[in-house]
């Protein structure tokens, strides 16, 4: 049975966004800039919560959004936090769609429809072509939300990478 809460990962979001961006790869994706401001909004979002954010970028999936986003989760070591609180953004830039995915952790201490808010508020960004401040308010949003749950501790440390990862 322990084998399977692997799979037992929160509350997710796919959203499919229409005319929202053009083609790029991931690694063109972000300007310089917007990637050091994601990077410094996970930062400070994660100044205020024992949580880890993380952003991946995909072209496309072979596989269904969320069952990639699942995928990236556990290659990203994301169910290897202490209290299992990480949260990743997955976004397939051809494909157009976005997945909110947070752990177990997350998952049984709040509500189910926890990120239903920060989805609207990525979206929004996302349908006026501000996919860049889209991901920084998604990211501010989650912080904030995590903070409740998952306050800094003590002895708190950084224990996963604040750089956005993306497929080869």
């Amino acid at each position: 049975m322990l084998h399977y809460q692997v799979f037992l990962l929160s509350v997710f979001i796919c959203v499919p966004f229409k005319n929202m961006f053009f083609k790029k790869h991931p690694k063109k994706f972000f300007s310089p800039e917007e990637q050091e401001r994601i990077v410094e909004e996970i930062r400070k979002a994660e100044d205020r919560t024992s949580g880890e954010i993380r952003v991946h970028l995909d072209c496309f999936s072979r596989e269904i959004p969320l069952e990639k986003a699942k995928t990236v989760f556990h290659r990203l070591g994301m169910t290897r936090t202490k209290a299992r609180n990480g949260v990743l953004i997955y976004l397939a830039t051809e494909d157009r769609k976005f997945v909110i995915l947070g752990d177990e952790g997350i998952h049984r201490v709040v509500p189910e429809d926890y990120w239903e808010d920060v989805k609207g508020k990525i979206q929004e960004q996302f349908q006026e072509g501000k996919i860049c401040e889209g991901i920084c308010l998604g990211i501010r949003e989650i912080g904030e939300k995590l903070k409740t749950y998952f306050p800094v501790e003590k002895d708190d440390r950084n224990e996963l990478p604040d750089s956005i990862s993306e497929e080869k």
